[in-house]
């Protein structure tokens, strides 16, 4: 299957930020959505958005970290439309804070929903791919898996692996899947700097309303991706703002 127009596409992280911009971008082209988020309100409203527009969608609510929870997302496209041909694995959250602080908790969170959520999508999606032998894993990572900067220690390693796993699964993948790995630069959504200590959240926000680029710029690449023909395989992209060093 060429383009967007038809394909059944499970996005994580969907209830707001690059996730919802991303649901947005590929309904008005023609793609059938299974939404995934663990905020059930603010699900419901990009899926009611999504259909008054004329697009079809529909949620459930996921936490990546919970593997029956990924496969109740996989469960559900091929329930509701008979398969699944992309699983956008964009669930996130940037907690960052110098290694001093010990902020333990937090660097769990980032461990279990950046590395650990990306496996669960993997063991939900892959088998379901196998038996169809098509298939695209579009995994988000960040400019942090390429340059780390203080104190982003912790994302930054987390977002690294994101970049190893999405290699080792393309070459993996064999001919029939194709696996995308797009890293956005600095992004102006609600996530940035959530739950990181008032000074480094403070920091981030400021520096997010200077130079960040809007959600719609990513969903632009995943699109993109998406879009191409069998066979072609848009392995890595990298979004970032002209003024982003």
């Amino acid at each position: 299957m060429t383009g967007i127009a038809g394909k059944v596409v499970a996005i994580t992280g969907a209830s707001s930020g690059i996730g919802a911009a991303t649901a947005t971008y590929l309904a008005e082209r023609g793609a059938r959505l299974v939404l995934g988020a663990r905020r059930k309100d603010r699900l419901r409203e990009v899926v009611a958005q999504i259909a008054a527009q004329g697009g079809s969608a529909v949620g459930e609510v996921v936490d990546v970290t919970r593997r029956e929870d990924m496969m109740l997302l996989t469960d559900t496209a091929i329930d509701r439309y008979g398969r699944l041909d992309v699983l956008i694995s964009n669930a996130g959250t940037m907690a960052v804070s110098p290694f001093d602080d010990l902020r333990q908790d937090d660097w769990d969170a980032m461990v279990a929903t950046h590395v650990t959520g990306l496996l669960n999508g993997i063991g939900a999606a892959l088998p379901v791919f196998r038996r169809q032998r098509s298939g695209q894993f579009v995994n988000v990572a960040s400019t942090a898996a390429y340059v780390v900067k203080s104190p982003q220690g912790v994302y930054a390693a987390t977002k690294a692996a994101v970049k190893v796993l999405t290699e080792a699964l393309r070459q993996e993948s064999g001919p029939d899947l194709r696996v995308t790995l797009v890293s956005p630069g600095f992004t102006n959504t609600e996530g940035v700097g959530k739950g990181a200590p008032p000074e480094a959240a403070a920091a981030i926000a400021r520096q997010r309303d200077e130079i960040a680029i809007p959600p719609s710029a990513i969903a632009a690449a995943i699109g993109f991706a998406i879009e191409q023909p069998a066979g072609v395989d848009i392995s890595e992209v990298v979004v970032r703002p002209t003024a982003q060093a």
